[in-house]
């Protein structure tokens, strides 16, 4: 048990080549628990632990079972399971276990062999545990009589090493040894003759010992009838039979048959047969006619699970003499194995970048049979953008051979197929499904190369003009598109102010009014970014047209409408119908039909006189001028654009109707006087409104003022102290003025034997002292109240005071 817990010390034999074909050597013994550690793969690899997990290193073997495992962390080879030789390579005098430790980025393969030995974990075993020879008496000394040796599952000094006999006697002793072709064979002799009248009968034990340590040994019990003489036992006419059967043959199916020839008579030479031990459990496959011999099936064989099976066949007489042979069968493989195709690594998604070469799955491919049955060859079908090739034994690499395009192909479906070279050849298919990820290899595209909008002018602000619209052909945030405005021009100077683009949805705003006559078109530079690392950008031109509306009234240029009087145009009294007396020009800021001006005649002093052309202004006679005329004809032309609303302004000029041109001077004199008398009374006129507005302004400014003072006396009287106001009182009797420098509003009354007054705050505490004569006196800032007061209290007025009557009536509020 000690043995079997035991960590396999590092493989003498330890070769390191670099490269793919790299191989480290290793061994453990079997039974050793899970987790025992059987070397350091990475220390002997001269890989770093980390370089072990950053490079996804993984175990593979052939029959896909995992016996072993790798620490990622530690760099350790470790064991996975409980390894049984005897299960694994049953009695091969080795037993290696292969393995691929395969390294990605860059890909690489180590080899590993890791080789199970051998403890002494089994006891030799006898076939049956009690064996009955009928020997005749009459045998001679020297006759051996065949034994079916034990079995030992060991190997090497493990396995059986010597027989011998307990208790020992003189009859009998054991042989043991080797036979043509390997074969161990046990045999009793006979050492002296027997006498059945003596001993009829006799037991004993045959022990089979191992070299193991300890030694493990095996027993069966012998029993021995001495019979009277038979002196003759079956012979095989072979004693190894060799025979060969496909591994498809049906249950049933008759594989060979054993004879033996006995030269005895009667019960003596009757022969029956038998499987006397079965190697390796041969016998549940196989079974034997009694009395022909025939060895028929009784389950179909498998190639793959024994090559080979070994059977071993007693034929016994009616006298109890027997002999052996063996029958060696051999299964013939047939192609009932499909390819396996085992997948140690696959990439997906893989970016559209990856250059060409780049490993996207490695696998190997094996196939259970043998010989062409077990060749196999693998194919791409119908890709140009992979190839398989060769890496090392049985794995192939899928790899790209040309650049990929996600915007192109997604995703690409592949089927490697394995095929081997049976007749007929079975195949199978593995299907790699490769996504291919998106890198940002696609700027934004416009899907206009010039975008045009329109506003009209006197826009509100913030209005919506239109949109522009990239699409980028990524996916992801590599198509997550936004947009921005760029300088104008090669000057960088910054983006138009007046225009802003929603960086979302790329919506076009108007920020602000515009004039279509300050500006008419703008263009603006949108760039529409995308998320990617590092962002790509595409630039597209917004021309931004101002429609022009009717907000410009028509400008009059002549006749000039600053002049006071208007410019006279002079018409002779000889001019007959359609004589052209002016011509007015005007002009329009706006554009298009907002533009287009006609002309009226408004108003005229003799309407019937002038006519004026819609569309070109000219002021022209309806008719000739007689004598019944005005001298002076004045003319309003109103001038209208066409615009919706229409605008107009109107052009104010007069005529003059003169015999002759001699009297232009004295015309024009009488003119400009009348013409100033005129402008005199209006200027008159409206100085007179002015001063009469303003005199009813401050009419109403006072008495708004009078009441709310009378609103604000009714609530009280002020206090003051009666000393002060006796002492303040005397000195307005006898000096004419109060004492203070401030001014106070007194109001009278009649028939009041008392009076109330109010001293208010100064009007205007900076001015210099003042005399009222009208009803205010001068006094303290304080406001006070007080009873009544008589003219006893006080000294008799002076000239130019207040008399008596006129102090008894004072009411101060």
């Amino acid at each position: 048990m000690a043995l079997a817990r035991q960590v396999l010390c590092l493989s003498a034999f330890l070769s390191l080549v670099h490269g793919r074909s790299e191989l480290l050597r290793y061994s453990v013994a079997e039974e050793g628990e899970s987790g025992s550690v059987v070397a350091n793969v990475a220390e002997d690899a001269g890989l770093a632990p980390a370089q072990l997990s950053a490079r996804r290193a993984r175990l593979a073997s052939e029959d896909g079972r995992q016996h072993f495992r790798l620490q990622r962390g530690t760099g350790r080879l470790v064991v996975a399971e409980r390894l049984d030789r005897e299960e694994l390579c049953g009695q091969a005098a080795t037993c290696t276990l292969p393995l691929e430790l395969v390294l990605a980025n860059p890909l690489q393969f180590l080899r590993v062999e890791v080789t199970v030995e051998d403890i002494n974990d089994h006891a030799p075993v006898f076939p049956e545990e009690q064996v009955t020879f009928k020997i005749l008496e009459l045998s001679h000394p020297g006759s051996r009589f065949p034994l079916e040796g034990a079995r030992d599952l060991d190997i090497g000094s493990n396995s059986i090493q010597t027989y011998s006999i307990s208790p020992e006697n003189d009859y009998f002793s054991v042989s043991f040894g080797n036979r043509k072709k390997g074969k161990k064979f046990v045999e009793l002799v006979l050492e002296k003759p027997l006498d059945r009248e003596e001993q009829s009968e006799m037991d004993f034990r045959i022990i089979a010992m191992d070299g193991g340590s300890p030694p493990r040994s095996g027993t069966t019990q012998i029993h021995i009838v001495v019979l009277d003489a038979n002196d003759n036992a079956p012979v095989f006419t072979q004693e190894i039979y060799v025979v060969q059967i496909l591994e498809n043959a049906t249950e049933g199916s008759v594989v060979l048959s054993v004879v033996a020839t006995d030269l005895d008579a009667g019960r003596n030479g009757d022969i029956s047969y038998q499987f006397s031990q079965a190697v390796s459990h041969s016998d549940v496959s196989f079974v034997i006619d009694h009395m022909s011999g025939e060895i028929k099936l009784t389950k179909p064989l498998d190639f793959e699970t024994a090559e080979n099976h070994e059977l071993s066949v007693r034929a016994t007489d009616g006298g109890g003499l027997s002999a052996l042979c063996r029958v060696l069968v051999e299964v013939v493989d047939v192609n009932d194995n499909a390819p396996e195709l085992v997948v140690s690594s696959f990439s997906s998604p893989l970016p559209e970048n990856a250059l060409p070469g780049t490993v996207i799955a490695l696998f190997n491919v094996k196939d259970r049979d043998s010989g062409p049955n077990g060749k196999i060859s693998c194919a791409l079908e119908d890709q140009l953008s992979f190839s398989l090739h060769p890496a090392y034994k049985s794995y192939y690499e899928l790899v790209t051979v040309s650049t990929l395009d996600r915007e192109e192909i997604a995703q690409y479906i592949l089927s490697v197929t394995a095929a081997d070279a049976g007749s007929p050849p079975l195949t199978t298919t593995q299907t790699f499904t490769v996504d291919i990820s998106d890198v940002n290899d696609n700027a934004p595209v416009f899907n206009q190369t010039l975008y045009s909008m329109y506003v009209r002018e006197n826009n509100v602000p913030t209005m919506f003009v239109g949109a522009v619209s990239a699409s980028d052909a990524d996916v992801g945030p590599n198509a997550k598109v936004t947009y921005s405005l760029l300088p104008a021009g090669p000057t960088e100077q910054p983006p138009c102010s007046c225009i802003s683009v929603n960086p979302e949805n790329g919506d076009v705003f108007v920020l602000r009014p515009l004039d279509y006559e300050q500006v008419k078109q703008i263009e603006v530079l949108v760039s529409a970014s995308d998320a990617g690392s590092p962002a790509l950008s595409a630039n597209v031109t917004v021309r931004l047209v101002v429609v022009d509306e009717n907000d410009n009234a028509p400008l009059v240029l002549y006749p000039s409408q600053d002049s006071n009087p208007p410019p006279s145009e002079l018409v002779p009294m000889s001019a007959e119908a359609d004589y052209l007396v002016a011509k007015v020009v005007a002009v329009d800021a706006d554009s298009g039909q907002n533009s287009w001006l006609s002309y009226h005649l408004l108003r005229a002093t003799d309407p019937g006189l002038f006519v004026v052309g819609a569309q070109s202004g000219e002021v022209r006679l309806r008719r000739p001028v007689t004598e019944r005329d005005a001298v002076k004809q004045k003319l309003v032309v109103l001038v209208r654009d066409n615009g919706q609303p229409p605008l107009s302004a109107t052009a104010s000029l007069s005529a003059l109707l003169l015999s002759d041109f001699s009297d232009v001077r004295i015309t024009h004199s009488s003119l400009a006087v009348e013409d100033e008398g005129d402008s005199l009374t209006m200027y008159l006129i409206i100085s007179l409104v002015f001063i009469s507005l303003l005199f009813l302004a401050s009419m109403g400014a006072f008495v708004v003022h009078k009441m709310c003072k009378r609103k604000e006396l009714k609530g009280g009287h002020v206090l003051y102290g009666a000393g002060n106001l006796q002492s303040g009182l005397a000195d307005a009797v006898a000096t004419g003025t109060l004492p203070h420098r401030c001014c106070y509003e007194i109001s009278l009354t009649t028939c009041s034997g008392n009076s109330e007054f109010k001293f208010l705050k100064p009007i205007l505490p900076s001015l210099p002292p003042q005399h009222c004569t009208t009803g205010v006196v001068t006094g303290d800032e304080q406001d006070f109240t007080r009873g009544p007061i008589t003219l006893e209290d006080v000294a008799p007025a002076q000239p130019g005071m207040l008399s008596a009557e006129q102090f008894n009536s004072l009411s101060f509020k």
